[in-house]
């Protein structure tokens, strides 16, 4: 089973450019149900979906054998229109539903049904302040899965930052419509540390970070803080450079940026969360039910500094930060 995931139906939702053809494709062969899995994720690029399909192959699912798969990409913000195709995958005869990344994911899932299991991998948001499930513990209802809210680190990047950048006195802060939460509580915890913050809004993907960035100059103490905006992830590589152009020292939320070329990143494994959700699926598979099993929450954060970056930056990284650190990447 070593092979790779090969037939797959995908419900493309691209911003401004309504949804793509996908129906005649699949109808065309219904020769081997097997078991049917709905993806509502962000993109088809997330570093954690890979992840996810390994651990699928791992506990013995293989497409066209016994696994079919229908994804449905969030490439945009027309919340409307995420929701009638959510219902189409729907009305499909999925079996499970894994709602991955920003809000939107698990919102449409619900609003297309409240019967079929969805296994959530909740990222930004907080499933439990917003009702969608009763308890960590029970959550009741179709939906279980991973949970973390980046607001919790916020105040431990600011200190990373305060230590890697010595005089540190204002930080700019990336964020979007998704990550609003997470702008705020950078302004809170920025208050409370007397730093100043420049929030930066960005609107209308694709993104245009040097255009957002131009003027910042980061020989005035300032640094950059991206939130972790599903759109910001897919962008990684031209926001890592964007960041290194403009001379700013960056912080992110998961290894993947830093991977990229951006300075520092502290937060839990995003493919050890999807690796999760799969278990998950498989549990729910072999009939368990969404309401009796416990949503989990990382309890590992790692700490990963791109040493080549900080060198190309003119930035010295204390030592006892880089031992403190789980990946050096030089």
């Amino acid at each position: 089973m070593s092979e790779p995931l090969q037939r797959r139906s995908i419900l493309g939702f691209a911003f401004g450019a309504g949804l793509q053809p996908w129906l005649a494709a699949e109808a065309a062969d219904e020769r081997t149900r097997g078991f049917r899995l709905g993806m509502i994720v962000p993109s088809r690029l997330l570093p954690g979906i890979p992840a996810f399909e390994q651990q699928l192959r791992e506990l013995g699912y293989e497409e066209s054998r016994n696994l079919r798969l229908d994804f449905l990409q969030l490439s945009g913000t027309e919340i409307s229109r995420v929701r009638e195709t959510a219902a189409q995958l729907v009305g499909r005869g999925v079996d499970v539903i894994l709602a991955g990344g920003p809000e939107i994911a698990l919102k449409s899932a619900l609003t297309a049904t409240r019967t079929v299991p969805i296994v959530m991998v909740a990222i930004d948001y907080d499933p439990l302040a917003g009702g969608y499930i009763a308890s960590l513990a029970r959550p009741g209802g179709n939906v279980t899965g991973v949970f973390f809210q980046q607001v919790e680190l916020t105040a431990k990047r600011f200190q990373l930052l305060a230590e890697a950048v010595s005089g540190l006195a204002r930080i700019v802060v990336l964020w979007d419509r998704v990550t609003a939460d997470q702008y705020e509580a950078a302004r809170e915890t920025a208050r409370s540390l007397n730093i100043s913050v420049e929030g930066i809004e960005c609107d209308d993907p694709p993104y245009d970070y040097d255009r957002a960035l131009d003027g910042v100059d980061g020989v005035h103490r300032q640094v950059l803080l991206a939130t972790s905006s599903p759109f910001f992830m897919a962008d990684r590589r031209r926001l890592a450079a964007a960041a290194l152009d403009n001379r700013l020292p960056s912080m992110f939320a998961f290894r993947e940026w830093v991977d990229a070329g951006g300075l520092i990143s502290y937060g839990p494994s995003l493919t050890g969360m999807y690796r999760l959700a799969a278990n998950y699926v498989d549990r729910v598979a072999h009939g368990a039910k969404p309401s009796d099993l416990p949503v989990e929450q990382p309890t590992k954060f790692e700490l990963v500094i791109n040493l080549k970056t900080a060198k190309s930056l003119g930035l010295t990284i204390p030592p006892l930060m880089l031992a403190r650190a789980d990946e050096v990447i030089e």
